[in-house]
Formats: C-alpha cells, sequence, structure tokens
C-alpha cells in the first residue's frame, strides 16, 4: 500500500507522522512524507499524482483551527478524486475528538499506542471494525495479533457474581486476550462429586463454580468488545469429564493439564501417582482429538519445588514429546520466569534458551511449539510500588524468549488476588513493555556464559531423561506412568520439597549457585552433574 503523509496547516510538529510513516515502512507500506505546514491542496494534489491509497493526516495544534482545517479536506476529496482514498488522522486527544465529528477519517488515533497502529496497517478487520470480534481460536489470535504476543490474565474472585462484572471490565478494556478462569479448589477437585465439598472452603482460591450455568454466565460476560478467549484449568479429577465441559461453556482456548501433579505428590487430590498420571494422559489425548492446543503445566511445578534446573528442562522437553505422542498439533509451552527465587537473570534465560533449543528438534509439520511466558508468582514482593518493578523487569526478561502469550501476573500477588482495575493496570504497564521489547532485542544465545550454561543443561537433560527412559525395558517407556513412578522412587526426579512425601524422597539438595539451581553435595555444597548424581543414587542404593 503506498501511504502519503504530512502535518498539516500551520502544524510543524512531525513527530508523531514520521513515527506512524516509519513504522508503515517497516511493515512493508511505501511512504512519503511531504513535511511540516503542509497545504490541503498539495497533500491532495500529491496523494493524486503518486497514486496513493492511504492519506495520513497529522495536527497537534488549536483543537478549533483543526475544525476548518477538517472541514477544506471534506470539501475537496471529491474535487481530487478521491472518495476511494483511506484517510487517517494522528493527533492529541482533544484534535482526535474534532476528528471523530468528520466521517471520511476511518482511523483516529490520538495515543500513543504502537500496537493499534500495526494492527490498522496490518489491515485487522476484525480488530478496527465496531462489532466484529477478534480471532475465537489461539493459533488464528496469536497471527491476528503478531508481532505482539497476547496478552492473558488469571481471574477468579470468591464470589461469582463480583467474578463475572470483572470479567465484563475485563473485556470492555480491550486490552486482555485470553481470560484464564479460576475456579475454587473445591471446583477443581469436586465439581463432579459436589457432596465432597467443604463448604468452609468455599471461594477459597478462586470463584465457586458449581455447575454447567456458572460456567455460561463467565463467558457470556466476555462477549463484548475485545471478546477475549477463555481458559480453565482442567481440574484435579475427572479430567476428561471436566475437559468436556470446558469445551462445551467456555470454548476452553486451550487444555492445561499436568503429567506428576494433582495427585497424593502434591495433595491437590487423592489420586494415586500412576492414576492419575494415566488420566491425565488420556485428557491430553481426548483435547488433541479435538484439535485444541494442550498445555502440560509440568516444568514450573518442579521449580516452585526448587529443583534443580536440570529437572526442569528435562521436565519441559519430556511433556512436550509426550504431547506430540498423543497427537497434539499445537503444544504451548509455559516459561515461569524468577523461579526459584535467586536465579539470575542471565542463567534463568539459559535455563529457558535450552529448553527452547530442545523443543525445535521435536517440532515438524505436524508440532507446532507457543511460547508462553510469565513472571515468577515467588517473586513478587508485597510493596505494591516494588511489585510494579519486579512486573515490569520480569516480562522484560522473558521478552528475550520470543513469546507468542504473555501470561501477565498482577502486582498484587503478593498481598492479595487482583481485581479487574488492578489486573487492566499490570495488563498496561506489561504492554508497554512489551511494545518496546518488539522494537528489537539482541540475540542473548551468543552470549559465551548463557552459551556455556545451554549447552550443559542440554547435555545433562538428555542423559536424564535417557536414564528415565532405561527404567523400562518398553519402546514406549516414555509413554508409561510407571516409569516416572520409578523415577521418583529411585530418585532421578527429586527435590529437597519431597520430604514427607509419600512417593517422592526428598533426598536431594539443591541450592542457588552463581545465580543458579544446581544440585549439591549437602556436605561441602559442591555442585554435583548428573552423571555423578545418577551413579551416587545407584551406588547408595547398593
Amino acid at each position: 500500500m503506498k501511504i502519503i503523509g504530512a502535518a498539516v496547516g500551520n502544524c510543524v510538529h512531525v513527530a508523531g507522522i514520521l513515527s506512524f510513516l516509519g513504522l508503515a515502512s517497516s511493515l512493508g507500506h511505501d511512504t512519503i512524507f511531504l513535511g511540516p505546514a503542509t497545504s490541503v491542496d498539495k497533500l491532495l494534489n500529491a496523494a493524486v499524482e503518486t497514486g496513493a491509497d492511504m492519506i495520513a493526516v497529522s495536527y497537534r495544534l488549536t483543537p478549533s483551527t483543526s475544525r476548518r482545517i477538517f472541514e477544506e479536506i471534506k470539501r475537496k476529496i471529491s474535487k481530487y478524486g478521491l472518495t476511494n482514498c483511506l484517510f487517517v488522522f494522528g493527533g492529541t486527544p482533544k484534535v482526535g475528538k474534532i476528528a471523530e465529528e468528520f466521517d471520511f477519517f476511518d482511523k483516529i488515533f490520538s495515543k500513543a499506542d504502537q500496537r493499534e497502529v500495526i494492527d490498522y496497517l496490518n489491515g485487522n478487520k476484525k480488530r478496527r471494525l465496531k462489532g466484529e470480534m477478534p480471532a475465537q481460536t489461539l493459533v488464528k489470535r496469536i497471527e491476528e495479533s503478531a508481532p505482539y504476543p497476547l496478552l492473558r490474565h488469571h481471574f477468579g474472585l470468591s464470589n461469582l457474581d463480583k467474578t463475572v462484572e470483572g470479567i465484563k471490565k475485563l473485556s470492555n478494556s480491550g486490552i486482555l486476550d485470553i481470560i484464564s478462569l479460576a475456579p475454587d479448589q473445591n471446583a477443581q477437585q469436586f465439581f463432579f462429586e459436589p457432596e465432597k465439598m467443604k463448604k468452609e472452603l468455599s471461594g477459597a482460591g478462586g470463584v465457586p463454580l458449581r455447575n454447567e450455568q456458572d460456567f455460561l454466565k463467565a463467558y457470556e460476560a466476555s462477549r463484548s468488545e475485545n471478546y477475549p478467549l477463555m481458559r480453565c484449568y482442567s481440574g484435579t479429577t475427572h479430567i476428561i469429564e471436566m475437559a468436556k465441559l470446558l469445551h462445551e461453556t467456555i470454548n476452553n482456548a486451550w487444555a492445561a493439564i499436568p503429567l506428576s501433579w494433582y495427585n497424593e505428590l502434591d495433595g491437590r487430590s487423592e489420586r494415586k501417582f500412576v492414576d492419575a498420571f494415566k488420566e491425565n494422559m488420556e485428557g491430553i489425548r481426548w483435547n488433541a482429538r479435538q484439535g485444541l492446543p494442550v498445555e502440560i503445566n509440568e516444568p514450573h511445578q518442579w521449580s516452585l519445588r526448587n529443583a534443580h534446573d536440570t529437572i526442569f528442562v528435562t521436565m519441559a522437553y519430556i511433556a512436550a514429546y509426550i504431547a506430540k505422542k498423543l497427537g497434539v498439533k499445537n503444544y504451548v509451552s509455559q516459561y515461569m520466569m524468577n523461579t526459584p527465587a535467586g536465579l539470575s537473570p542471565r542463567m534463568d534465560l539459559a535455563k529457558m534458551l535450552a529448553v527452547k533449543e530442545l523443543m525445535r528438534t521435536l517440532e515438524d509439520e505436524n508440532f507446532h511449539v507457543i511460547t508462553e511466558v510469565r513472571p515468577g508468582l515467588m517473586a513478587f514482593p508485597p510493596d505494591m510500588d516494588e511489585a510494579k518493578g519486579q512486573l515490569s523487569f520480569s516480562v522484560a526478561e522473558a521478552m528475550f524468549l520470543n513469546p507468542q502469550i504473555v501470561h501477565v501476573v498482577a502486582f498484587t500477588e503478593a498481598d492479595h488476588a487482583a481485581h479487574a482495575d488492578e489486573i487492566i493496570q499490570s495488563l498496561k504497564i506489561a504492554r508497554r513493555v512489551i511494545e518496546e521489547s518488539v522494537k528489537g532485542l539482541p540475540d542473548i544465545s551468543k552470549d559465551p556464559e548463557i552459551r556455556e550454561r545451554i549447552e550443559i543443561l542440554k547435555e545433562d537433560s538428555l542423559f536424564l531423561t535417557e536414564k528415565i527412559r532405561e527404567l523400562s525395558s518398553s519402546k514406549n517407556s516414555l509413554l508409561e506412568p510407571k516409569t516416572y513412578y520409578k523415577a521418583l522412587r529411585i530418585g532421578y526426579l527429586d527435590t529437597p520439597n519431597f520430604i514427607g512425601s509419600s512417593v517422592g524422597l526428598g533426598k536431594i539438595s539443591t541450592a542457588i549457585v552463581d545465580g543458579k539451581c544446581e544440585a549439591v553435595d549437602p556436605k561441602n555444597g559442591k555442585v554435583i552433574r548428573e552423571q555423578e548424581r545418577i551413579k551416587k543414587l545407584h551406588s547408595e542404593a547398593g
């Protein structure tokens, strides 16, 4: 598209119009800048001579004067034969209000919103024509939003009506792309067995969803303005029944199902480890058969329990491997930053980049990995101003991973579950960081220290994966739940937090060493690489 632009009338302020034309040029459009204080006749005549498809008008001075200029443009559009040309305006909010009076403007930009400009220039009709909703599937919405990642946030208050009101506010903000509906623990564990619910825990940890109508109310509340996608965790029991419910009520954007968790290992349900692992896999397979994207929220659960970095990388790779074998086409790989506490940004990114490089070995035309990043839950301080800084930093760090989804965590995390207004504020903070980041970040994978750590983690993780594979003689040992039960009982998969567990050993020692979470010898604090660690486990077992 050929775009011609100028600051019109007596306006000499050109920074805005140059920024607009610069963005247009970077997106492949042919641009022409006529300069400051350009007369209406000069602008329209140049549009005719150049065969422009779009005319960008900029004015940042007195609103009353702008009205006279816009009236002159309106009178002369037909005279110059430009009735089929697109006109856009950029200027101050006050002048933008005047521009809204003139219907020949196809789009008015009165805020410094780079994403809005790029959406428009990309011809994104679904975003810019009122009444038409954005894409309602994850993959298409990602494509529609590019080069910006989708914004996701967790939401669920202890009261259903207040949650519904909050969802409406979030939708109408026009900022949020994905609402992660957060049910309370009663709903996650006992939705299909309501007689087991504990009344005193109603609303604990989320919204008390008790029937299909409650899910439908939440979804209907999101059907306005930005029409955000909605998704919800799988629950901790009755995995397939929950998957069907979510699919039919909230059009679940993607499934989030663990492998090792939500059972006797972490106490979030009464399921036995092997039975739960098997049921979780069946849930993954069911969603894959519906053509739905799947996230296996597995690796960060290990980091939250102070597992060393190698286990995070190993379980991230294994989770993706299992997803592919179970038929998942679009796999959402989540990267929780700043976890466990104490990781240096450099080593945190090295850990994540090691996962991404291993993931690439699994990708092909039938298996696509979607990168989702999020700030670490444990990283937020209780001071709200400092927490805003943490949110900004975490998102800035995560943008080095080139994500397609940013799971924003509200700055209130350490103090209370965020309300809609606090979520909107958090989203605005994150969005600004993202807008600056997409202008271009360096390739940190070439940093020598990061590169060295990536290679160590890949080597150790592939070694551990192979040792886990060897726990069964089956060709499909990585698809057998009993393999992972053995890995827990032997100590291949272990964390210090498993002390007292009926399944995990809790014998490993981990520590933050030079910004990395490492397995260490408890006697001297020396770092233990995986070959040495596994060898030691076998020698101790006799």
